[in-house]
């Protein structure tokens, strides 16, 4: 009551978002599945998800032919969201982020319905995410795959050596005696 309010000049001034601000979803496309399990947990039903089959041919000759979901249409009903987070938490695939975008009013309801064009450009406003502690220890996945890369890669180097030592003895003249280099004096003499 002793001190003056301050008005924040809103639309000229952005304001200042807490770091876990809750605006809008983003959806990476790329780590979508169509699992639709954000569908099947929301508690309001507003993400709607349409795919198709695809049929991928075999990886490996002899393999085969797998199917895989297609993403047709994916689109999030922010008339009815209630913000709860349950679909984000509920991804599998890290295919749903918190964006700190707030500024999608529509004038008429029906235009919040956003599909997934929107939601892909939403994506990059999602903020990076905070950086990891440098005394944890690293995931289990990343140990995972850096010990398959490096056993592969000593694999590889093996391969190279054994190859390399094969040109070598298939360059020297078969039945000629080495002879030690000449240019070298013998100690004592």
């Amino acid at each position: 009551m002793t001190r003056r309010s301050v008005t924040a000049q809103y639309p000229d001034v952005q304001p200042d978002l807490a770091p876990r601000t809750r605006g809008v979803i983003g959806l990476f496309e790329e780590n979508c599945t169509v699992c639709m399990l954000c569908a099947r947990e929301c508690p309001d039903w507003c993400i709607y998800i349409d795919s198709h089959k695809e049929t991928v041919p075999p990886a490996a000759p002899g393999g085969r032919e797998r199917s895989r979901n297609v993403l047709d249409r994916f689109a999030i009903d922010f008339a009815l969201c209630m913000y709860c987070g349950i679909c984000i938490e509920v991804c599998p695939f890290d295919a749903l982020f918190w964006s700190p975008e707030f500024e999608y009013a529509e004038t008429d309801i029906r235009e919040l319905t956003h599909e997934r064009d929107k939601l892909r450009e939403w994506m990059w406003t999602v903020p990076e995410p905070p950086a990891l502690d440098p005394a944890a220890e690293e995931p289990k996945e990343i140990a995972a795959a850096r010990k398959a890369a490096d056993k592969l890669a000593a694999q590889q180097a093996a391969e190279a050596a054994a190859e390399a030592a094969a040109e070598a003895a298939a360059e020297a003249p078969a039945g000629a005696p080495e002879r030690p280099d000449r240019d070298t004096k013998e100690e004592g003499t």
